[in-house]
């Protein structure tokens, strides 16, 4: 695997659009603490070039994403790239994007999401380690919720050493992204549901946006690492089922499996998760942690997607290595 060079005060990162536009996240003043956090970090904040382009799906003509993410991954100056947010149409652009251009010119690419398909389609072609974490949007929340997402962030994408990450104090399903909108908190711990202690490659992302990479050239490898996978909002809990029914047809040998904290939406219970999961006897067989901090609640870590990770479910903690 490549893994990109780390971030460092005075780097310049680009902000692209590889799904939904601006127009689906309120524009640039409304995002603009998003800005002037990076830029607090010593970063310097620039955009794709088609960044104001938006077409009738809230999205870009898919020529405009590509060159955006072409021109991101060719120019030295640039050392990571941000996606705006997620939305619905990444995988859209996996068969034009040029992945020996992408594998000679490493350097951290990050989002969630939609953000998915792109993030695993780049991994699986030229084995440079991507990251599943906040998009630039999300970098806004600036409670204590955002802290926890922005200490993560800086660890895993700044630092040099391992990262250990735990749960946050706090998770929350809410329009956060609304400063009218009223926000409920609620008491935040890692489940366990298998025991165990392995170390491993990750995959995953958003669970309903992986599945459409099933049996296209895009699809990573599945046999022998740490799946992580999340819902987002428009899912409901008991598809579950037959999503991992599904990967497990695909591959019978996952190291590890790290489920996302369910949106409120999901309508996910304990009770629901269980008899899921019970269906299935390897896992329990191997280590299960649920309600991890990635995905479609609040707040959401970083975690290396193609890199090496540390599960222990005693300390209901991952290591990025």
């Amino acid at each position: 695997m490549i893994t990109p060079q780390k971030l460092s005060p005075g780097d310049e990162i680009r902000i692209i659009t590889p799904s939904s536009s601006w127009a689906r996240v309120g524009g640039f003043e409304a995002n603009l603490k998003s800005k002037e956090k990076l830029e607090s970090w010593g970063l310097k904040v620039t955009f794709g070039r088609h960044i104001e382009t938006s077409d009738i799906q809230d999205s870009l003509p898919i020529q405009d994403r590509v060159d955006d993410i072409h021109e991101a991954f060719a120019d030295p100056n640039i050392k990571a790239i941000l996606s705006l947010i997620g939305g619905f149409t990444s995988n859209e652009l996996l068969p034009y994007l040029d992945y020996e251009l992408i594998r000679n010119n490493p350097k951290i690419i990050c989002g969630f999401s939609d953000f998915t398909a792109l993030a695993n389609a780049i991994t699986a072609k030229t084995g440079l380690v991507t990251y599943y974490g906040p998009a630039y949007v999300t970098l806004k929340m600036s409670d204590e919720q955002g802290q926890y997402q922005d200490d993560c962030f800086k660890k895993v994408l700044f630092g040099s050493e391992a990262t250990k990450l735990v749960a946050s104090k706090t998770w929350s399903s809410d329009a956060w992204y609304d400063p009218t909108a009223s926000r409920n908190y609620h008491d935040n711990q890692w489940q366990v549901y298998s025991e165990g202690h392995i170390k491993g490659q990750t995959v995953g992302g958003n669970l309903d946006t992986f599945n459409l990479l099933a049996g296209t050239p895009y699809q990573p490898e599945l046999d022998d690492k740490v799946w992580f996978f999340e819902f987002s909002e428009e899912m409901h809990g008991i598809e579950l089922s037959r999503y991992l029914a599904q990967l497990l047809q695909i591959s019978q040998k996952p190291k590890a499996l790290l489920l996302g904290r369910f949106p409120k939406e999901n309508k996910m219970t304990k009770e629901l998760l269980h008899y899921i999961l019970d269906k299935f006897p390897i896992f329990k067989q191997l280590p299960v942690i649920y309600d991890v901090n990635f995905g479609h609640a609040q707040p959401i870590l970083t975690l290396p997607l193609g890199g090496l990770v540390e599960i222990e479910t005693k300390t209901k903690s991952i290591t990025t290595l």
